[in-house]
């Protein structure tokens, strides 16, 4: 065994004193860190005013049944066959799009595309028609992602026609651009 040649230092040694500075310093930092505290976690983005208000739960989805649609249906009554909720204009509050026909015993009535709002306060409205019953068309392969409302149109090439099956197939595609709803996908009609 080979001795150091430096004399034991003096700081190897521990006394009571040194216990004693140790926690002192350790109670020092704990005291000092109950005082500042980091903020409360937040995932919402700051806002640039600050707001005494806490912010209330997102409401829910306008109920596609609830609302009166401008379609003309005799003395049957409009059937919602299709519905898809997400926040399309961006606002935080979602809307709804309906695919609607009239209920017809047999057939294949031609459907609207509505898109349905809640105001803040009142019930559920029709602010939009992206696809009218006039222009004899039916849905399919209906989806809202990401704002933006896709959709598989079914028509027919002539009056000759029968409503059973239609012969025409278009993809459309619905965006809210500069207050309205754009239709960014062309119109043209392919044969099925």
């Amino acid at each position: 065994m080979q001795h150091p040649a430096v004399p034991e230092l003096a700081h190897n040694t521990t006394r009571p004193i040194h216990w004693l500075a140790t926690a002192a310093a350790l109670a020092a930092v704990i005291a000092g860190s109950s005082f500042l505290q980091p903020d409360p976690a937040n995932a919402a983005q700051p806002s640039s005013k600050p707001s005494g208000k806490t912010a209330a739960a997102p409401a829910p989805a306008p109920d596609p049944a609830t609302v009166t649609y401008p379609i003309t249906c005799g003395k049957v009554k409009p059937v919602v066959k299709k519905k898809a909720s997400g926040d399309l204009d961006g606002d935080g509050r979602p809307e709804t799009v309906a695919v609607v026909h009239c209920a017809a015993g047999s057939g294949t009535p031609p459907d609207g595309v509505y898109v349905v709002t809640r105001a803040t306060e009142g019930k559920p409205r029709v602010v939009a028609t992206l696809v009218d019953p006039k222009d004899r068309q039916n849905v399919s392969d209906f989806a809202v992602r990401d704002g933006v409302i896709t959709a598989t149109l079914l028509g027919y090439s002539s009056p000759n026609v029968p409503s059973c099956c239609p012969d025409l197939q278009d993809a459309a595609k619905w965006q809210w651009k500069d207050g309205t709803f754009a239709r960014s996908t062309p119109a043209g009609a392919h044969s099925v």
